[in-house]
């Protein structure tokens, strides 16, 4: 059963229960109300009635008189039929009015007088009475029985058409609260039905761009359906993160191979190259002279070598973008950055390079600590102070530094061959190279992202400006930890 299908079967079950209390409360009050006024009229007029006894000496006992309940006026007045059962004589005294109907009330037996109800409703000829019984004991013995009656026959078609009047309405209540009910919850679930709607579309890999249009009131409904836009456009966001990441990915695992392959083959090659010249077949063995062959052999052996601490480097990078990807970090601590940036600049002069290598004053750190790890704080100079002498093939590559606003600017400037501004957000990407640098310049477009994976972990941040032809200005902006002079 649906929700819309519940909702009205349990608001159509609460209305009936209610209907059902409310018209027998009301019917109750109705019933108690019509009949105690007859009840009270009935009490009323046995108070007027006096019997009188007087002593039969022919029988040897008491005897009635004739109670005067023909002489009473009052009994026409108030439609009053009244009876007087005499034990005695074993006879009845009735009124005028009931000897029309030509027909008594029942008498219960002498030994049952006693025990029978006050009010009982009788019907003579099938008309209804609500007769007040009462009986006469005198000395332990049940002399008389006085019954009076009202007749009750418009009461009770009045009680019969108030309970018609509530069924019915209660009935025609019920089958409009069912209908209205219905529709209102049919109309109060249909956003559901588009928030169901939604669901299948992502379900089935439908567009995840698709929200729920929704004007109405923000109640629980409203607040779903804020809920469930919301948690579409973060999907949407996660899908879109997700196939950007798979497809970087399938990119990263094409550059690698490719990568790869070229100094693999290269390897291969050369040792084809040397078990030919050393084979122990004379056939296989090329038609050369011994120092030829120990030329070819050391060419080929240094091949070997530098291909391989080219694939050294290839998956040291590697290991650390993996090592960045599955949120591993390094161990950081208060680092004195004076010490540090004039170590690198020393080393970076044994690097190298065809430009011209300046340095700045790096008295400015002095006591100056950032938050870090030192050996990888190195490596990530290091990057950007190589590329910028790859990259600059004549002029020179100045290294600097400088204090702003609680941060400290580490500057590597080139006056080479720059880049375009639209390249400047891809240069930090796995294996990206600039258009320009392709073919030119070594490298396999690795080092910047491990760069920037690491100034990301020290929570810095790197500012470039670039124009091609004029060089490429790389600012490493690191927060510091603690200015503390040093002796």
């Amino acid at each position: 059963m649906s929700i819309r299908l519940r909702l009205t079967a349990w608001y159509t079950c609460i209305l009936a229960v209610s209907l059902i209390l409310f018209g027998s409360a009301l019917y109750a009050v109705v019933h108690y109300y019509t009949f105690s006024k007859v009840k009270d009229t009935l009490r009323e007029q046995s108070s007027q009635i006096k019997p009188n006894l007087y002593l039969d000496v022919s029988r040897g006992g008491f005897k009635f008189d004739s109670m005067g309940l023909s002489t009473s006026s009052e009994f026409y007045s108030s439609q009053v039929y009244g009876q007087l059962h005499d034990y005695i004589n074993n006879q009845n005294i009735i009124t005028d009015n009931l000897n029309k109907l030509k027909s008594t009330f029942p008498v219960p037996s002498e030994k049952n007088a006693a025990k029978v109800n006050q009010f009982e409703t009788i019907r003579l000829n099938g008309n209804p009475f609500l007769v007040y019984q009462k009986a006469y004991v005198i000395q332990d013995k049940v002399i008389g029985f006085l019954q009076l009656g009202i007749f009750i026959g418009h009461e009770e078609e009045l009680l019969r058409l108030l309970r018609s009047i509530l069924v019915i309405s209660a009935t025609i209540m019920i089958l409009m609260a069912t209908t209205f009910g219905l529709f209102l919850a049919r109309k109060s679930m249909a956003p559901i039905g588009k928030v169901i709607e939604a669901a299948d579309q992502i379900q089935n890999g439908a567009d995840l761009s698709v929200r729920i249009a929704y004007d109405g009131p923000q109640d629980e409904i409203g607040q779903l359906i804020n809920t469930v836009n919301k948690m579409l456009g973060r999907m949407e966001g996660f899908y879109k993160n997700l196939e950007e990441s798979y497809a970087t990915q399938r990119r990263f695992v094409s550059d690698a191979s490719h990568e790869l392959r070229t100094p693999l083959t290269t390897i291969r090659g050369n040792v084809d190259l040397l078990q030919k010249m050393w084979s122990k077949d004379a056939a296989e063995r090329p038609n050369l002279d011994e120092a030829t062959m120990h030329t070819m052999s050391m060419e080929a052996i240094s091949d070997i070598a530098d291909e391989s601490k080219r694939m050294s480097r290839l998956v040291s990078d590697m290991l650390s973008l993996a090592r960045s990807d599955t949120g591993r970090t390094f161990e950081k601590e208060p680092v004195p950055l004076e010490i540090l940036v004039e170590e690198v600049a020393r080393r970076a002069q044994m690097l190298p390079r065809t430009a011209e290598w300046v340095t700045g004053d790096f008295s400015v750190l002095n006591g100056i600590y950032i938050n870090g790890n030192k050996d990888y704080m190195q490596q990530m100079l290091f990057i950007f102070i190589e590329n910028a002498f790859k990259y600059t093939p004549e002029g020179q590559v100045t290294f600097d530094a400088f204090i702003y606003q609680n941060q400290v600017g580490i500057r590597i400037s080139d006056t080479g061959i720059g880049m375009d501004k639209e390249e400047v957000p891809h240069i930090f990407e796995r294996f990206y190279r600039a258009d320009q640098s392709r073919g030119v310049t070594e490298g396999i477009g690795l080092g910047l992202s491990i760069a920037k994976w690491i100034i990301d972990e020290m929570e810095g941040s790197v500012e470039v400006v670039t124009t091609r032809g004029e060089g490429t200005t790389f600012v490493i902006w690191l927060p510091i930890v603690f200015p503390t002079p040093l002796e």
